[in-house]
């Protein structure tokens, strides 16, 4: 019974509620009028101050740094050629060279599987530094959005080694050099480590447009346009 009464109590409450503030609305009273000043408004947003906002440039683990840079020398053929091409390798780095394998047969080139046909190597730390900057010197500091990949690398090739410095031995002859940089910043070690591994936020990942920033500002590069 008790109850009963209750909803009975709120429909009246409801009903007349309804009703007054139809009446009320029907005549435009000063009532209706208070309350609608009294109702909150949604105050606009202040405008933050640019000076507030936090620039991620000055964030050092935003800072490009160089992982890596591989240099390649690709043969096409084991044997002496193969030999001498380690040799300017070893020359322009101090390190020994890796020989690569053919992973497939391929007749009309004369390549077997699992034969030796290129030497590469991985050179990091400020000796990496030194030979890029004679590897972009030799190409006047020009590079093609082509050179750079959508995750934040880039490569380019030279014809001659010589032009890198190393003085010309007739016994070797000359070689063609491939060069690929790998970029990184700050934190990228926890998706390579062995133990535990995570992964690279997307905003802290690389994009294309900061390899060609990072090469414009560090190098004072010069972008063009793609091959047709």
């Amino acid at each position: 019974q008790t109850s009963c009464f209750v909803l009975s109590f709120l429909w009246v409450l409801f009903s007349v509620s309804y009703h007054f503030i139809c009446h009320c609305r029907a005549r435009g009273s000063t009532f209706t009028k208070w309350l609608l000043t009294m109702a909150p408004v949604a105050k606009p947003k202040e405008s933050k101050d640019k000076r507030d906002v936090k620039d991620k440039t000055k964030n050092h683990m935003r800072e490009l740094h160089i992982r890596k840079l591989c240099l390649n020398i690709c043969v096409g053929e084991s044997g002496d050629r193969l030999t001498r091409a380690a040799k300017v390798l070893e020359q322009l780095t101090g390190q020994q060279p890796v020989f690569s394998k053919a992973r497939y047969t391929v007749r009309s080139f004369g390549i077997r599987r699992n034969e030796k046909i290129a030497v590469h190597c991985t050179v990091r730390g400020a000796k990496a530094e030194e030979i890029l900057e004679r590897g972009l010197k030799v190409r006047e500091y020009e590079l093609r959005r082509d050179n750079f990949s959508i995750s934040g690398n880039f490569g380019f090739g030279i014809q001659e080694h010589i032009d890198l410095g190393i003085k010309y031995d007739p016994s070797i002859g000359i070689y063609g050099l491939d060069f690929y940089v790998v970029l990184g910043r700050p934190g990228f070690n926890v998706a390579h480590r062995r133990a535990k591994k995570g992964k690279v936020g997307f905003s802290h990942r690389l994009t294309k447009e900061d390899a060609m920033k990072w090469f414009q500002q560090k190098y004072d590069g010069i972008i063009l346009g793609s091959k047709k």
